[in-house]
């Protein structure tokens, strides 16, 4: 049972790439980005067109609603099926995006965490609502330093995950993660599910990718990201939902209600938290020493040529 990871930072070619695979070998295309998950929001997470979704079958993209969000537990739980049933058909599956804890629970499942308690949720709601998420970090620097240094002060759904554990259970959400962690570097696979793995990193140089993401986010304005926002709102979504949380969306909520005084600022500001973002992928993806790095354009060929003689090899019994 093959399967072919096409991860990498945002912005680095992996749909190209993985639509690309799917036209030389067959297969369809199983989605691990987070925001690819959901209905309401296009524009800023360069979801795959209707057109690419129409040459290739996309799975687990559009699945639910920004007001009822998937953790990576969630997406394990419906995305797990998905590969099984395609894999039990003979399908190439290209697992696609760039949330590696996503993909990681995917592969590996997920550490036990205990269900959170409602009183624990209505006084994170609470403390959200009235201070946003500052007090969170300064919680997480008192008493769950890892917690505080993994997550960028952007996830705010993470940061918040960390801080309520904390007192739901007087523990380090960042020593149960790491003791994981350490549990899957001990697996004789990738996956504990018995599929054979080949993961293809797509990496583009750093000023190089600058450009790119540069081009992207002007792409999205001129695409009409902020409009997007501005629909959503006057549909009754508040903003403060998770996946609105996310880069682009929170920048865009930024300029409507006035944070960002320029469009031009907005602009940078998704820059720089875009760059961010991609900095903190490499971050992730590079524990995994058994990735295959290549460069999406320049490698093209050589994509192809790994993969396919991945696929068509015989898998020892």
């Amino acid at each position: 049972m093959k399967v072919v990871i096409i991860s990498g930072p945002t912005a680095s070619g992996k749909t190209n790439t993985a639509i690309e695979l799917a036209k030389n070998f067959g297969g369809e295309v199983v989605n691990f980005d987070s925001l690819l998950l959901y209905k309401e929001i296009t524009i800023g997470t360069a979801k795959p067109t209707a057109f690419e979704r129409k040459q290739i079958p996309h799975h687990m993209i559009d699945v639910t609603s920004i007001n009822q969000p998937m953790n990576a537990s969630d997406y394990e739980k419906a995305a797990f099926p998905v590969v099984e049933k395609l894999l039990k058909e003979k399908k190439n599956v290209y697992l696609t995006g760039g949330s590696g804890f996503y993909l990681q629970a995917l592969l590996k499942g997920m550490y036990d965490s205990p269900t959170t308690s409602p009183e624990v949720i209505k006084r994170s709601e609470a403390l959200y609502r009235a201070e946003g998420i500052k007090p969170f970090r300064e919680i997480l620097r008192a008493h769950d330093p890892g917690s505080f240094e993994r997550y960028h002060e952007n996830d705010h759904y993470r940061t918040r995950r960390a801080v309520e554990h904390w007192w739901a259970n007087g523990s380090r959400f960042s020593e149960q993660r790491s003791q994981k962690e350490e549990s899957n570097l001990s697996l004789p696979s990738h996956s504990v599910h018995g599929w054979d793995v080949f993961h293809a990193y797509l990496n583009v140089p750093k000023e190089e990718h600058i450009r790119i993401i540069e081009k992207r986010t002007d792409h999205m304005l001129a695409s009409g990201l902020i409009e997007e926002v501005r629909a959503l709102l006057d549909q009754g979504f508040t903003g403060l939902e998770k996946p609105l949380q996310s880069i682009g969306y929170k920048e865009a909520l930024d300029y409507i209600f006035g944070v960002h005084k320029t469009q031009a600022e907005c602009r940078d500001r998704i820059v720089i938290s875009t760059r961010q973002l991609a900095k903190s992928q490499r971050t992730w993806f590079n524990r995994d020493h058994t990735k295959k790095i290549f460069h999406p354009i320049q490698d093209e060929k050589k994509i192809i040529e790994s993969i396919g003689y991945f696929l068509n090899s015989t898998q020892p019994e």
